[in-house]
């Protein structure tokens, strides 16, 4: 118990506490928020913060609280809609942060903590184990291939430190997964350890190929995929699309899932023509989409 007890101290001085305002006028408002609470980790000591992405897209403002009280302003210094993860920077040197976990270092049944802010100096820890390390796609048009799950209900805001009993961050807490009891999904530390040059020099990930973002909402029904709406002036409301629609083919190719659906729109790239052939109230229709760039729409 004790050996637990100073694991959870070394990492509490680097968990810290967002609070972040979004201007009215900006799109994720509809679904986020314009004042949001967040937890974040500090991973070196010149001051990034590792987060995940929703917290913090639009921010206007970001006040940060380290959990002895000192508050920083902080600024929104890359987004990465894809692996779902963001970071933040505040002024200072010789800050307390947590060293990343090798990748591929948890593995099945491996006990782990979630230490996260439950409002400025408020800290919350949970603990559970790993059960699954399997692919996760939600319907913000969002897919990852390697998640991290474990037997542990997020104890405060979203974007947590997942920390081995080492004291190393091995993932970001995403979200609560209510499937049987308690569980929580976190983003692995290796999408960001992947990227983190390009995320701190470019404020996104330039080298990997661009996905075409359409701004809908899938969601898997019956063994169809039916839109449950749509992003207010994106690529597919521009398009025709509408809540209710089921998708029947894209490109010529049959979907019935959502990872299915995803991994045939990704082929293409932004400003590429994409083929859709819907179904609505009985109706079969055909939809052109030129597919967009989400970090663009988003940074508007």
């Amino acid at each position: 118990m004790n050996a637990h007890l100073g694991v959870i101290h070394s990492v509490l001085p680097a968990v810290v506490d967002l609070r972040v305002t979004v201007p009215e006028s900006h799109p994720s408002t509809r679904n986020l928020g314009s004042e949001r609470m967040g937890s974040g980790t500090l991973v070196d000591a010149e001051g990034y913060i590792l987060t995940v992405h929703y917290v913090t897209v639009g921010a206007q403002s970001i006040t940060v609280t380290l959990s002895d009280g000192e508050q920083f302003p902080g600024e929104l210094a890359a987004q990465d809609s894809e692996t779902g993860l963001a970071l933040v920077k505040i002024p200072g040197r010789h800050l307390p942060f947590i060293q990343p976990a090798p990748p591929d270092s948890l593995s099945l049944g491996q006990p782990a903590l979630i230490v996260a802010s439950s409002g400025e100096t408020g800290r919350r820890v949970s603990g559970g184990y790993v059960t699954s390390m399997e692919s996760y796609d939600g319907h913000w048009e969002y897919m990852l291939e390697k998640t991290i799950r474990l037997t542990a209900f997020n104890p405060g805001f979203g974007g947590g430190t997942l920390a081995d009993f080492r004291g190393r961050i091995t993932g970001v807490v995403s979200l609560n997964l209510n499937e049987i009891g308690k569980f929580s999904l976190a983003i692995p530390i290796e999408f960001y350890l992947q990227n983190e040059q390009e995320l701190k020099q470019y404020g996104r990930v330039r080298t990997r190929p661009q996905r075409p973002w359409l701004g809908f909402y899938p969601q898997a029904l019956a063994g169809h995929v039916v839109i449950a709406g749509v992003v207010p002036g994106g690529p597919a409301e521009k398009s025709g699309f509408r809540e209710g629609d089921i998708i029947l083919r894209v490109e010529k190719k049959e979907v019935r899932s959502r990872p299915e659906l995803y991994r045939e729109i990704w082929k293409k790239k932004p400003g590429e023509r994409i083929s859709f052939r819907i179904l609505r109230e009985e109706e079969s229709l055909n939809l052109e989409v030129i597919g967009g760039d989400r970090w663009d729409f988003y940074r508007s």
